[in-house]
């Protein structure tokens, strides 16, 4: 997609911050490219006139984030100006697949950003990318990056049991409520750590074959005893989870995740996977220097 409407969008909201009233995402840049590419492109800047007065200016930065100390800055919405100058710098200097293959499996953990709105924003960032690499589609990465970064909220880290059901929604099924249902996504996931069923519940995905609770196997037993493939198990718990979105909520970001990682170089996964066990650990990335294993990319 070639519209110089996008291009025009983007250049109206580059100087825009990605969240207002604190902490409410600034959806523009996602909805722009989700008109444009579903032929709406005339409905653009009218719709961005309705919507400018919930913008807030970009945040300034206070402190420039280098390239070997971007750990403490992590996840600190102070921080959001460094974080936009930093990969300001970054894409100035490097192809953007580059920093993207870079950045993905350090903010991966993160993925709950913004109830995962940092993730979203990159998938539609990249999505435009692909279709035409233009200067206001670069910087509209980076400030997706940049949201992801400042927003970056680890989940609890799951637990190791065994996958208990062939059936996905069942597994939806047993994830525990959060009690205190009075404020948002973000109030709700801190709850997780200290839910005696998480851990449980977590650990009910399968993961790679020989793992901990998965088994050799590369097939599960459905009804009658027929095999079910993991490929249709993962397709199913994407229709579960669209059903139940209202209820659990950030389903959304899955399709935008598969887009950026789809733009990915295949090197940028880690030969051995240590970087998919950090992800799915849902752990911070050590810093350099420090004992043990699965160190920062």
């Amino acid at each position: 997609m070639t519209t110089p409407i996008l291009d025009q969008a983007y250049d109206r909201l580059r100087h825009t911050g990605p969240e207002r009233t604190g902490w409410l995402s600034n959806h523009a840049p996602m909805a722009v490219e989700c008109l444009t590419r579903h032929g709406h492109g005339d409905d653009v800047h009218r719709w961005l006139d309705g919507y400018a007065d919930r913008l807030e200016e970009r945040p300034r930065g206070i402190d420039p984030i280098t390239a070997d100390e971007w750990r403490d800055p992590l996840g600190d919405p102070v921080r959001t100006g460094d974080w936009l100058d930093h990969f300001e710098r970054e894409l100035a200097g490097e192809p953007w697949r580059d920093v993207l293959a870079r950045w993905w499996p350090r903010l991966l953990p993160g993925i709950a950003a913004g109830a995962t709105h940092g993730v979203i924003r990159v998938g539609h960032a990249v999505r435009a990318l692909l279709d035409a690499e233009t200067a206001p589609r670069v910087t509209e990465l980076g400030h997706g990056l940049a949201y992801w970064a400042a927003r970056w909220q680890p989940l609890a880290a799951p637990g190791a049991g065994r996958y208990p059901s062939t059936d996905p929604r069942s597994a939806l099924d047993a994830v525990p409520r959060a009690p205190d249902q009075r404020h948002g996504i973000r109030a709700r996931l801190a709850q997780l750590a200290n839910l005696p069923g998480w851990p449980a519940a977590a650990g009910a995905v399968p993961g790679r074959p020989g793992r901990a609770g998965t088994g050799p196997a590369r097939r599960r037993r459905g009804r009658g005893g027929r095999p079910v493939r993991r490929s249709r198990v993962r397709r199913t718990g994407h229709a579960c989870a669209r059903r139940d979105r209202a209820e659990r909520g950030a389903t959304y970001s899955a399709g935008p995740a598969r887009r950026a990682l789809g733009a990915e170089p295949r090197r940028c996964l880690g030969r051995d996977g240590r970087r998919h066990r950090r992800v799915r650990a849902g752990r911070r990335p050590p810093r350099p220097g420090t004992a043990g294993r699965d160190r920062g990319p």
